[in-house]
């Protein structure tokens, strides 16, 4: 997907949503950036009406009372696994309401573009385009996108494999943890039978993404 218009994705279907940064610029390399990516994919699965810098500027009791009426909500987005890499990002969710992924991905890239050209003094767009997404058909594919994603930082050699499981800028560690209110475990374990058979199943494939013919077309470059 490119330009202004966006492709029309479909309620109850995940996808694999990738952006790249303007020029590759590596706009996630900072822990502060880092940390406000996932902060801003938590806040924004959920409508929301308010932005998140004034959500920041809230009292703690405020906040909370805001967060709790979110719970009300029906999210966007089920977020099942994300990684955050120097110029890019990937995200495999599934969309919840109309125009769901399309509404979190705006929202967040646009928040994370004003709070980043802020902090560097620039103006100008963050990301190359609006975003890509590519349809997840099967369990098969679902599982194998999520090893993908989960891989990236150790295939592109910014961590060992034996780092990924406590590796804060992907989802991964969230699959070891009961802290899961970003991310819906449930699919995965469930396809894969515990926890400690997805880390295997990962782990025992670290060069999996050498070998991509299985899901070629589902990466997006």
């Amino acid at each position: 997907m490119s330009g202004k218009r966006f492709q029309k994705l479909t309620n109850g279907e995940c996808y694999h949503v990738f952006n790249r940064s303007i020029q590759k610029e590596e706009i996630l390399k900072n822990s502060k950036f880092l940390k406000r990516t996932i902060d801003l994919f938590e806040f924004y699965s959920f409508p929301q009406k308010l932005r998140y810098s004034y959500f920041k500027r809230l009292t703690t009791e405020l906040r909370n009372d805001y967060l709790r009426q979110l719970e009300e909500l029906t999210p966007l987005v089920d977020i099942y696994s994300f990684s955050l890499m120097p110029n890019h990002y990937h995200i495999l969710l599934k969309q919840l309401q109309d125009k769901g992924i399309e509404k979190f991905v705006s929202n967040f890239q646009n928040s994370f573009a004003k709070y980043f050209n802020i902090l560097k003094v620039r103006n100008g767009p963050v990301f190359q385009c609006p975003f890509k997404a590519k349809l997840i058909s099967t369990d098969t594919e679902f599982l194998h996108v999520s090893r993908y994603i989960h891989l990236n930082p150790v295939t592109s050699s910014i961590i060992d494999i034996e780092e990924l499981v406590t590796y804060p800028w992907t989802s991964f560690p969230f699959y070891f943890t009961n802290n899961n209110a970003l991310i819906n475990t449930e699919p995965i374990i469930k396809i894969c039978g515990s926890s400690s058979k997805y880390l295997a199943f990962v782990k025992n494939r670290a060069d999996y993404q050498k070998r991509l013919n299985k899901i070629k077309h589902l990466m997006i470059d």
